[in-house]
């Protein structure tokens, strides 16, 4: 059933706590009971903006690479119910001073039938596409897929019916918790396949990628230059702010959006 206002203040005012909560995923016990309460079946990936992956095709056929917001496009002209949030829960908690607060996630599939009307409203497809690229337009990076931790706050009975697009930025996004959690948790929230991010030799040291770029500090100085971790999430925001062009994104897989919309298609029913 649909989740009372005051559940929602209330998760609000402990969000500034989630680091704590996500380290305690790495106790034995305690970790596999938030993992199956919180995070089982999830399928989450982040999406590069479509700005900044590297084309590495002769000009005459750039106009055919698959940018990654054709996956969006795909669920949202696909679902039959589409809801948005009239805030970002992420933003709204840590009071973000540098992106949108009512920016909020938009939500897709029967599921959403179960969400508090008075968190948001129901759009249609065209209303839908609009706000996505308005949240992109804004510096937000967005995020699909299958998300329990949604499904729970929200009280949402069908999370099989339910597929989230947040639109996150780098100093309040929920998932800075990502290399905290356990790491069998935190894998769950993944970059698009044969996506490689890699600094090349024009790098300064200048810094300018570690001043809350990445969310998930997947970005490290050794010997006065740029190293990208494992850690990383492939959402190409060192790739825009670098001064340098220093830092590429390349998806080396021509098939990447229909691999990508495949393997969602199978966890959740949009319609």
């Amino acid at each position: 059933m649909p989740r009372p206002l005051w559940f929602v203040h209330l998760l609000k005012k402990s969000f500034p706590n989630v680091n704590f909560i996500a380290k305690l995923t790495k106790l034995p016990l305690l970790g596999k009971l938030i993992e199956i309460m919180l995070f089982q079946g999830d399928d989450i990936i982040y999406l590069p903006k479509d700005g900044v992956i590297e084309i590495n095709q002769p000009v005459n056929k750039q106009n055919n690479l698959v940018l990654p917001s054709k996956i969006l496009e795909y669920f949202i002209e696909k679902a039959n119910y589409h809801f948005i949030m009239d805030f970002c829960i992420c933003r709204s908690s840590m009071d973000c001073q540098d992106y949108p607060i009512e920016f909020g996630c938009l939500f897709l599939g029967k599921g959403t039938l179960d969400i508090n009307q008075r968190l948001g409203k129901r759009v249609s497809q065209l209303e839908a596409l609009d706000h996505i690229k308005k949240c992109a337009d804004a510096g937000l990076v967005h995020m699909i897929g299958k998300n329990r931790l949604d499904k729970q706050w929200l009280g949402v009975g069908d999370g099989d019916k339910l597929l989230s697009i947040c639109n996150c930025c780098p100093c309040c996004c929920l998932w800075r918790i990502s290399s905290v959690l356990n790491p069998k948790i935190g894998q769950k929230i993944k970059k698009i396949k044969h996506v490689s991010v890699k600094v090349n030799d024009n790098c300064v040291g200048c810094g300018t990628c570690l001043k809350e770029v990445c969310f998930v500090n997947a970005i490290e100085f050794i010997n006065n230059r740029a190293h990208i971790t494992e850690e990383c999430r492939g959402c190409g925001r060192c790739v825009e702010v670098c001064p340098q062009n220093a830092i590429n994104l390349r998806i080396d897989d021509d098939n990447y959006v229909e691999k990508s919309i495949n393997s969602l298609d199978k966890v959740i029913d949009v319609t």
